[in-house]
């Protein structure tokens, strides 16, 4: 391929267009559908008075939060049937991935006896959908909980971390940021990231699809990723309202 652009038109550590269309539901708590280039992943989150049984009567008391991921069956070039009896292991995987990476960002000791859930439905996929699941869940979290912050419900400070995520990969031996579908099915190494807006690492998933790869590659790859999720948390926090408000005052400082 050629070293320095794609086949869209990108250099190499660009991020496709991005977007967060906030509120696109009107009955969820937050709701945001992300666009990543052709990839649309929309993530509505519900915020319920009650825990899992396993979580009842805890001293002391924390929340918790759980995600579920589902591609609609046109969402792919061609279709594929609902899930309807139990959801397949890539489908379960994911939506633990998304689960794992979002409560990273909350102080679930400060939630009280609530349960989010993060539902991440794929409209279209084009490469990415968990990445663009985990980002845009995020930003559904935070809109979800900004009216019970303002309302002094939940301290600032349940929200304690900012998080988005990624993909990178090695595709004909040159380092791309933001995979779509053509670049990932070619990559010989591919790699999804989940960061803080700290710079902090949440999850790491990482495989080479044939011959092994060096630690300087590696590294290249990760912090290809972490200038893209630099941009990525910009773009979250600019669709929050610019300065965020109260929702991100602990993460601002």
């Amino acid at each position: 391929m050629n070293p320095t652009a794609r086949a869209d038109g990108r250099a190499l550590a660009d991020l496709r267009p991005i977007s967060f269309d906030v509120g696109f539901t009107h009955w969820a708590e937050g709701s945001v559908l992300a666009r990543f280039g052709a990839t649309h992943v929309l993530c509505n989150v519900t915020i319920e008075n009650s825990l899992p049984s396993w979580l009842k009567n805890r001293t002391p008391p924390q929340g918790w939060l759980t995600a579920e991921y589902a591609m609609l069956p046109r969402s792919t070039l061609t279709r594929s049937p609902r899930e309807q009896r139990w959801p397949k292991g890539r489908t379960q995987e994911i939506g633990r991935l998304v689960g794992r990476s979002l409560r990273a960002a909350l102080d679930l000791s400060l939630l009280g006896e609530r349960t989010l859930t993060v539902d991440c439905d794929v409209l279209q996929a084009d490469g990415g959908t968990r990445t663009a699941a985990i980002t845009g869940g995020w930003l559904a979290v935070a809109l979800a909980l900004r009216p019970l912050i303002e309302a002094g419900t939940l301290p600032a400070a349940v929200l304690i971390r900012q998080i988005a995520a990624v993909s990178v990969g090695l595709v004909g031996g040159a380092a791309l940021l933001d995979l779509d579908y053509s670049e990932d099915v070619a990559a010989e190494v591919d790699l999804n990231v989940v960061m803080t807006a700290a710079g902090e690492f949440v999850e790491v998933q990482g495989t080479a699809e044939g011959a092994p790869f060096g630690r300087d590659q590696f590294d290249t790859l990760l912090d290809r990723a972490a200038a893209g999720i630099r941009d990525l948390c910009a773009l979250q926090t600019r669709a929050l309202g610019g300065d965020a408000g109260v929702v991100m005052r602990s993460l601002m400082g």
